[in-house]
């Protein structure tokens, strides 16, 4: 008599490959979901460098002081009146006296809309200029905005 060769795998074969991709599928869904955080605070970050660069250029030129004579005065620090050009991720964006930076950041982006401000720090001798980020933004995103400090 000639035996006849298996055909297609057994039942608990099959539900140990499903079992494996359910626990890769588990361990990858929140890691994309970070991902997909630090990818959209990357162009937040992005659509203010303009105007981080215009501070900086600024305060250069003023003895090392970014104190600005109006609040929203985007023409003093030579960008256009209404400010940077807003995105799908920042809404608004805000120009302090201070030269702090205030930008909206959309709904859609972290759940509720909350804003992400860089305020500069600039050195006794007027040679360096840094920024400090704070955020009203919770969970992935303020984690995200918090690692940028360092």
């Amino acid at each position: 008599m000639i035996k006849q060769a298996q055909k297609g795998f057994t039942l608990i074969e099959l539900m140990i490959v499903v079992a494996i991709i359910g626990i890769l599928a588990a361990v990858a869904i929140p890691a994309y979901q970070d991902y997909i955080t630090k990818a959209k605070f990357s162009k937040v970050n992005s659509a203010v460098s303009s105007a981080q660069l215009a501070i900086a250029e600024y305060a250069q030129n003023n003895a090392g002081s970014a104190t600005l004579a109006s609040a929203d005065a985007w023409s003093s620090i030579g960008l256009p009146a209404a400010g940077p050009t807003t995105t799908s991720e920042v809404t608004a964006f805000a120009l302090s006296t201070a030269g702090a930076i205030t930008a909206t950041v959309n709904a859609s982006v972290t759940g509720t809309a909350c804003d992400v401000v860089w305020t500069p720090t600039i050195t006794a001798t007027a040679t360096v200029l840094t920024w400090n980020i704070t955020t009203t933004c919770t969970g992935a995103a303020a984690t995200v905005i918090a690692n940028w400090n360092k």
